[in-house]
């Protein structure tokens, strides 16, 4: 059968009916600008921070792990034992140096002052009547009323009681002394610790225990070790003034401590091959705690027109250490550098950068050579604006 011949599409030129010809002009010609818009549009730009490239003096400093270590400890004990009835302080208290601490029972020692005083006075009033004897048989023997024998025998008795009345004297100073040790006091201004024994318990004298440990935290030192490679540079810098030692505890990187450098150790440790030092720091805020590690810094000389830059800008690729330093069309370059020193925030650029470089220092994640950016002063409150 034959078809209607309205139905029939007309071949034109290559066989396509015209109409298929405009749908599929129109389809290459919408396709092409939206290409184009594509292409014009591109990726977002990646918020990031940046940071300058700078050329100055920066001190050379050798980093550590640091101990805080008080600069006085004692363990309170007792010279006298007895019951102890007061405690004076807090567990954790600040005390003084002569501070009251501990009350131990002073009954049996004030007794023992008593005894000590009438034995004293009794051997006292002894001596000088024997004295007087002796003066007395001094002038009998010229009259032979009395023998050598009995002079000489009252003489010895004299320097007999003499001896005895400085045994009295001493056993006196011994009391006194017995009964003042009854009132413990602090030997020093500092931190009391844990409270080893409470009021009611029988002390004992010399006891192995202490009743408390108190540790001087004003000032304080910070133990750290430095290689031995930079031993002769410090020694050599030392001799002309202090080392100044930088502290930073971990967390508080906006709050670094100024300390001096006190102590050198007079022996390398041979199996680490590390020396050990101390620095001393005021620690007047008392933030710095015995047993508390801090990162330290010790600074031994000024490296001149050194190029510095942020050290979060430096990242590690498979081919080294790189950068992302940003253009003046807001885009990105990739650049390798050496970095010759690094501590703390900074990083002295040996190669790759100059003084007034613009650097990224955050966002690199999202970053690629030739990525266009927008610089954010917090991009962390970019990214949860996005959120």
């Amino acid at each position: 059968m034959i078809r209607n011949w309205r139905e029939v599409p007309v071949p034109v030129g290559d066989g396509l009916p015209v109409r298929w010809k405009a749908a599929v002009l129109a389809a290459l010609v919408a396709l092409a600008a939206c290409g184009k818009k594509q292409e014009q549009s591109g990726p977002p730009p990646v918020p990031v921070v940046v940071g300058q490239v700078i050329k100055g003096a920066v001190p050379l400093e050798v980093g550590s792990i640091g101990t805080v270590e008080a600069v006085k400890t004692v363990a309170v004990n007792a010279r006298v034992g007895g019951e102890l009835l007061q405690v004076f302080f807090e567990e954790g208290q600040f005390v003084k140096q002569g501070e009251p601490l501990f009350q131990i029972d002073p009954a049996p020692y004030r007794a023992a002052l008593e005894g000590a005083q009438a034995a004293l006075a009794r051997d006292s009033v002894k001596a000088a009547n024997v004295a007087e004897t002796v003066s007395r048989y001094a002038e009998l023997i010229e009259k032979e009323y009395v023998t050598r024998q009995q002079y000489d025998q009252m003489a010895a008795d004299a320097e007999s009681q003499k001896a005895t009345v400085m045994a009295d004297r001493a056993n006196l100073e011994t009391a006194g002394l017995n009964l003042g040790y009854c009132l413990i006091r602090s030997p020093l201004e500092g931190r009391t610790g844990q409270l080893l024994i409470h009021q009611g318990n029988i002390v004992k004298a010399n006891s192995d225990n202490p009743l408390v440990v108190i540790h001087q935290i004003e000032p304080v030192y910070i133990r750290f070790t430095i290689s031995e490679q930079y031993l002769t540079e410090v020694l050599e810098t030392s001799r002309q003034g202090k080392l100044t030692v930088s502290a930073v505890v971990p967390g508080e990187e906006n709050a670094p401590r100024s300390g001096t450098l006190d102590f050198v150790d007079n022996l390398v440790d041979e199996s680490t091959g590390t020396i050990t030092l101390k620095a001393s720091f005021t620690n007047h805020d008392r933030l710095l705690w015995p047993g508390q590690f801090v990162n330290v810094a010790l600074a031994l000389r000024q490296i001149e027109n050194a190029v510095v830059a942020p050290t979060r800008a430096v990242q590690t690729g498979q081919e080294g250490e790189f950068v992302f330093v940003v253009q003046p069309d807001s885009t990105v370059e990739s650049r390798p550098v050496k970095v010759s020193y690094s501590h703390a925030q900074v990083s002295v650029i040996e190669q790759g950068l100059e003084g007034g470089e613009t650097v990224v220092t955050d966002g690199h994640l999202r970053l690629f050579p030739g990525a266009r950016i927008e610089i954010k002063q917090d991009l962390q409150t970019t990214e949860a604006e996005k959120r």
